[in-house]
């Protein structure tokens, strides 16, 4: 209990450094929404259009940066998020709740299946080092996860929507579909596919090379020397001592990028056109849209930060070391 509450409170302070940060960092950004918008039309907006504008978007009077932060900070306690500057009335939350599920969706699960499916080549290929198709794993891996998302994305969409017409060149639904209906389910996997296969395809190989690597260190330890002595079978000792303590390793890895699952792949999306975080994330960076940067980077920041105290509630779990206080 001490490690999880000490865990918690680190937690809450890293929360109260990200909210500070996510207040920061946009305001850096040189420019300003309206005079982005002056850019693009040129000049062609009048005085009274710009204050007008200036008014509507909520940038008059903000005060000193002192006052905009603690406003901030109260406005953040509140769920207060503001409305988006770039989809104006619209409220940043509105749109946070549209784009959640895609992503989530999408990303979410992707991750996990890339997590599993390159944990299980990563074990297999240490495990049966020697063979041939063991020992080209790694290898491959590399040069997959050495892959740009965006490059990787764009090589299926010429090949498969745009030279062959398998699937749709980008977006999440074909228009004036009935919800939950077949078609639906339909369209949205179609639509699906080729972010899906980009995530796995290059996600997996970075997971297969840690999964070896955990292996290969716990293939070395006297205790399975020890355990092979007294008689244990192969499975036994690969099932209980070996994909255990391997695993360990990775969660903490695996807690950081499902957290980022909130995000989403900001270039998968942006190539895809699919209306999920990454691509509102994009927008908004375009954009200026600052209360919409704001609330997705503090997604981030909370996704990750929960993640990570999960993660480490399941490594007091599986590890008596960290229960008993002998390891942080």
């Amino acid at each position: 209990m001490p490690y999880l509450l000490r865990k918690f409170g680190i937690l809450l302070f890293t929360l109260w450094v990200a909210l500070t940060l996510n207040f920061i960092l946009p305001r850096l950004v040189p420019g300003d929404p309206i005079g982005a918008m002056i850019a693009k039309y040129q000049g062609r907006l009048d005085p009274q259009a710009v204050t007008a504008l200036t008014k509507a978007y909520g940038l008059d009077n903000q005060g000193t940066l002192i006052e905009q932060y603690f406003g901030y900070l109260g406005r953040m306690l509140r769920g207060d998020f503001g409305r988006s500057i770039g989809q104006f009335p619209t409220p940043v939350s509105d749109i946070i709740g549209q784009a959640a599920p895609w992503t989530i969706g999408l990303i979410g699960v992707t991750t996990i299946l890339s997590f599993l499916i390159g944990s299980a080549f990563g074990l297999y290929s240490a495990w049966r080092r020697g063979g041939r198709v063991a020992d080209a794993l790694p290898p491959l891996a590399l040069f997959l996860n050495s892959m740009p998302y965006f490059w990787f994305a764009l090589l299926l969409l010429y090949l498969f929507a745009y030279k062959q017409s398998l699937f749709p060149l980008g977006n999440n639904l074909d228009p004036f579909l009935t919800p939950w209906t077949p078609q639906w389910w339909s369209s949205l996997l179609r639509h699906a596919v080729l972010p899906a296969l980009t995530i796995i395809v290059t996600a997996a190989g970075g997971w297969l090379i840690t999964m070896r690597n955990n292996v290969m260190n716990v293939m070395g330890e006297d205790y399975l020397a020890f355990a092979r002595a007294k008689g244990l079978s192969e499975g036994r000792i690969l099932n209980r001592y070996v994909l255990r303590n391997a695993l360990l390793p990775s969660f903490t890895a695996f807690g950081i990028a499902l957290g980022f699952v909130v995000g989403g792949a900001i270039f998968v999306e942006t190539v895809f056109s699919y209306p999920g975080l990454g691509l509102y994330l994009y927008q908004a960076v375009v954009g200026l849209d600052y209360p919409l940067m704001q609330e997705i980077f503090l997604f981030i920041a909370l996704a990750v930060l929960v993640a990570n105290f999960i993660v480490d509630a399941l490594y007091a779990v599986l590890d008596p070391r960290v229960r008993d206080g002998r390891t942080t």
